[in-house]
């Protein structure tokens, strides 16, 4: 086995060295909320074979001397599920304001460092009989797209449930910390030395062949490289500047087949709908500050994951780049988002992120957090089940997912589920003081995209169980 597959790669260990300051904590904090409280013992069962599925949740780090290789996944000896998957009673009131008071208070809480980067905490009592599931995992262990597998991979699609089996323990094979450094720069010299020597012939004969196509390949490579890694040293919101360890947090919900209306109309994707919806609130926002903004700039993951890669695991790479803002009219301004997207994706740099990350992880993370802090906001759109899901005999009503803001004022992250999208705002408390204000804001962004497919306003829970015209900022 390579014995790379036993340590953190470039972008999961970039992730993880942000940690060392609070302020670029990766965290993912998922809400599912349940139409009932689920059987606790099926749960236990269900997350402990989740664990058996995913060895990462087993594994804790352990760090390698003088940082000779990235730190390695290895078995938890001390490895509890009771202490990573617990339960609690809601306090009164039982709403979803409560829930998100909750679940703000574990996006600002650091993992421990001795453990599984990972914890459980079913909440029951919520108003209306139902009950929430909040997860909390580091960025490490997984991205949007694999979460969503491992969900996939869980759950069941009624509420009797299926029996999956029961997976034994993966062995963990460990050579020792000398032989387990040399074995893994062995790996990656011996890799790159392969590659290059593969390279080398064609690369001389495209040179041969075609030499004016291999220098504006290669120039346009470099040019991508520094696009993808260039430092940013100034914020263009002139609103959401300041940067702070608070957190809040709040919720919306839309229509997904409204939303892929809204998109076809414009001959775009929903994905681009779904980011003229946020850019549209985000200048809202603005406009109620008394600010005329032109562009802000987005951190968008890009998924590098294939069908060939396990179970978690950390698949993305990070662009930051600027998104138009001040177009007026929602389709001309969705098609320009779809272009400044697409030009994203096709970047050649994309494919050598991991050497990018690489670079970034030999920076002091002061030079990390000045890159970070400037860009001002993150958006992810993460595609979920189309059909009903179950956990241990409870159905999942809604499912939110929390990302990280990572330096940048506000992460918005769209999760659908079962016909709609459950859009979460993790909010910077020092960039956006006034989050009620940005959660309208940002409702009527989706209702002014919804529009074009037919649809009026976004819906938005008011209290765990009902639907309502507000939006939940806690």
């Amino acid at each position: 086995m390579d014995p790379r597959e036993f340590h953190m790669s470039q972008s999961d260990l970039f992730s993880w060295n942000m940690e060392r300051d609070p302020i670029l904590r990766s965290t993912i904090v998922s809400v599912l909320i349940l139409d009932t409280d689920p059987d606790w013992d099926r749960l236990v069962e269900t997350i402990d074979r989740g664990t058996r599925l995913v060895p990462r949740l087993r594994h804790r780090l352990v760090t390698a001397p003088f940082g000779l290789a990235p730190p390695r996944w290895a078995l938890d000896p001390d490895f509890d599920l009771s202490w990573h998957l617990r339960r609690a009673a809601l306090p009164e009131p039982a709403t979803m304001s409560a829930v998100l008071e909750f679940a703000r208070t574990e996006a600002m809480t650091a993992f421990d460092p001795a453990r599984a980067l990972w914890r459980s905490t079913l909440l029951s009592g919520l108003s209306g009989g139902g009950s929430a599931l909040v997860m909390t995992v580091h960025h490490s262990l997984t991205d949007g797209i694999g979460g969503i597998q491992i969900a996939t991979a869980l759950l069941d699609f009624d509420r009797a449930g299926t029996d999956h089996g029961h997976p034994p323990q993966p062995p963990y094979d460990h050579d020792g910390a000398l032989r387990d450094i040399v074995a893994w720069n062995w790996s990656v010299g011996s890799d790159l030395l392969r590659d290059g020597i593969r390279a080398t012939p064609q690369t001389a004969w495209r040179a041969v062949t075609h030499p004016a196509r291999t220098v504006r390949d290669s120039a346009a490579l470099a040019t991508s490289l520094v696009r993808l890694a260039k430092p940013i040293t100034a914020t263009l919101s002139p609103v959401m500047i300041e940067r702070s360890l608070g957190r809040r947090l709040a919720v919306l919900d839309a229509p997904v087949e409204q939303m892929r209306r809204a998109a076809r109309a414009a001959g775009c994707t929903m994905n681009d709908a779904f980011l003229t919806a946020v850019v549209i609130g985000l200048r809202r926002y603005h406009d109620r500050h008394g600010a005329k903004v032109d562009q802000l700039r987005l951190t968008m993951p890009i998924s590098l994951r294939t069908a060939d890669d396990p179970l978690g695991g950390n698949r993305i790479t990070l662009a930051r780049f600027a998104l138009p803002v001040g177009i007026a009219e929602t389709t001309e301004l969705m098609r320009a988002v779809d272009a400044a997207v697409g030009g994203w994706r096709r970047e050649p740099a994309i494919p050598l992120s991991g050497a990018v990350a690489a670079a970034f992880n030999r920076l002091p993370v002061g030079v990390v957090t000045e890159m970070l802090k400037h860009v001002d906001f993150v958006a992810s759109n993460v595609p979920g089940s189309p059909v009903p899901l179950y956990i241990a005999g409870a159905r999942i009503d809604r499912m939110y997912a929390f990302g990280p803001t990572i330096g940048t004022a506000v992460n918005v992250t769209l999760t659908s589920h079962a016909g709609t999208c459950y859009v979460a705002i993790n909010a910077d408390t020092a960039a956006i003081p006034d989050l009620e204000t940005l959660t309208e804001c940002l409702a009527a962004g989706f209702a002014t995209v919804l529009g074009l497919g037919g649809e009026c306003a976004p819906q938005a829970p008011a209290d765990g169980t009902a639907e309502a015209s507000r939006s939940t900022p806690v």
